[in-house]
């Protein structure tokens, strides 16, 4: 009797693909793909178990999760042929090509039928699918090599092929950025933040108040996160350069700015760095702005001097928040203790408050002695720190003068943690005009 060859029952699963880049813009739709196939399924009287689709690029391994679905179906015997439009549908990289064909190594997969050809486990058949899909991979690859060549070319002619800062517009011929213009809506405010950077020192949160003051809002009509304040004030675009990749390039666009107040905005960024809720300014609180009523900030500069070293200098100045016009100079945390002790016979102090400061400092000093074995010395007296909750009507004449010393000599040699704290014992406020401190008319009296 003669041997006859099974043939097994071919289920094929409909397989359509369409990936959203722009490389695939000229592909059939999914929609399209499942008419056609549908019907190529009835003339050929196809048996369709299954039907998958997705929308995803096929460049890389084993990342879309419907073709992975399909291997697995044909894995498990719930389909061994495939029906789809063409083979670059099912892959276009090595990897996910690679396991397909080892489907039809191990037999589970039969048959691959597109809108013209047909692939089965023959050496020839699979060659030939390994050809075309392999031949994708290259279109793929050499269509990458070439969107970077022309993105080069585009940056070496001055024109930066994404959108450009707030500021600028992009005007496009045949769906292609042809030059960039200003923005005369936004540039003036754009230009103008710069200035007040670079002339006033204004930080980045400052910036972001005046500007939300000012109404002043995104492409989007959203107002400006703080990140994006200081992303564009480090943007070169500003004045005539631009970064793609790892390059810089000059731009053909009309610059906003010099290259001298860039360089000013870096340096103010780079030498006024800010460590929140550490580093402490304790003559803030005691002052106003004698212009414009604003508190008074602080910030720490270093300046190199001939020998090498660098010096940190404190400076005192206006934070510009109810004037951002405000034009008040700079002060040194010197120059402001100097003043403050020339005012000192007018400065109204909480003498029990400080009294007992001067107390736990007595204390303090009593005990190091103790340590030292300091039994020669003169002692500090001990009766103050034994009566701490002393009353003010009670301290006396000489006790006060002995709390205005201990005052002065913390103001100039304590640190700012003892200026800090003791600051909070003055109840006079002082006004900061054209450097000179002022005692407000509406102090406390005590």
């Amino acid at each position: 009797m003669e041997n006859t060859i099974k043939v097994p029952e071919l289920r094929y699963c409909l397989y359509a693909r369409k990936s959203s880049e722009s490389d695939e813009k000229q592909a059939m739709s999914i929609d399209s793909q499942l008419h056609e196939m549908s019907d190529l399924a009835k003339r050929d009287n196809i048996n369709i178990v299954d039907i998958i689709t997705e929308s995803h690029s096929a460049k890389e391994t084993g990342q879309r999760p419907q073709f992975n679905l399909m291997v697995e179906g044909i894995s498990s015997g719930k389909y061994n042929g495939i029906i789809t439009w063409a083979p670059d549908r099912i892959s276009r990289n090595a990897g996910d090509l690679g396991r397909i064909v080892d489907l039809m190594d191990q037999g589970k997969l039969s048959l691959i039928k597109t809108h013209s050809q047909t692939f089965t486990n023959n050496p020839n058949e699979k060659f030939l699918l390994m050809i075309l899909c392999s031949q994708a991979k290259l279109e793929n690859d050499n269509r990458g090599i070439n969107v970077k060549r022309g993105l080069k070319s585009k940056c070496q002619t001055g024109v930066r092929p994404t959108m450009p800062p707030l500021g600028y517009i992009n005007i496009m011929r045949a769906n292609r950025i042809s030059t960039v213009i200003i923005d005369p809506e936004k540039a003036p405010i754009i230009k103008q933040m710069f200035t007040y950077v670079a002339d006033k020192g204004l930080s980045g949160r400052t910036i972001r108040k005046w500007l939300r003051k000012i109404g002043f809002k995104s492409r989007t009509g959203k107002d400006l996160v703080l990140s994006l304040i200081y992303k564009m004030l480090k943007n070169p675009f500003y004045y005539g350069y631009f970064k793609y990749g790892e390059k810089i390039y000059k731009g053909s666009h009309e610059p906003l700015i010099s290259k001298q107040v860039f360089d000013k905005v870096q340096i103010q960024l780079q030498t006024t760095p800010r460590q929140w809720n550490k580093q402490l300014y304790p003559f803030k609180k005691i002052c106003k702005c004698g212009s414009c009523g604003s508190s008074i900030t602080a910030e720490t500069k270093f300046r190199v001097v001939q020998n090498g070293d660098v010096h940190p200098h404190i400076y005192y100045h206006c934070n510009r928040i109810n004037d951002y016009d405000c034009h008040e100079p700079y002060i040194t945390e010197a120059e402001l203790i100097q003043q403050l002790v020339a005012l000192m016979p007018q400065i109204k102090l909480d003498k029990e408050y400080i009294w007992n400061l001067f107390q736990d400092e007595i204390k303090r000093l009593n005990h190091l002695q103790q340590i030292m074995n300091l039994k020669n010395s003169v002692a500090f007296e001990t009766t103050p720190h034994r009566n701490k909750s002393k009353s003010i009507k009670a301290i006396s004449g000489k006790e006060t003068e002995m709390i205005r010393d201990y005052f002065l000599h913390i103001l100039q040699y304590g640190t700012p943690e003892e200026r800090q704290n003791i600051l909070r014992g003055v109840k006079t406020i002082f006004k900061l005009r054209d450097r000179e401190l002022m005692i407000k008319k509406t102090s406390l009296i005590t």
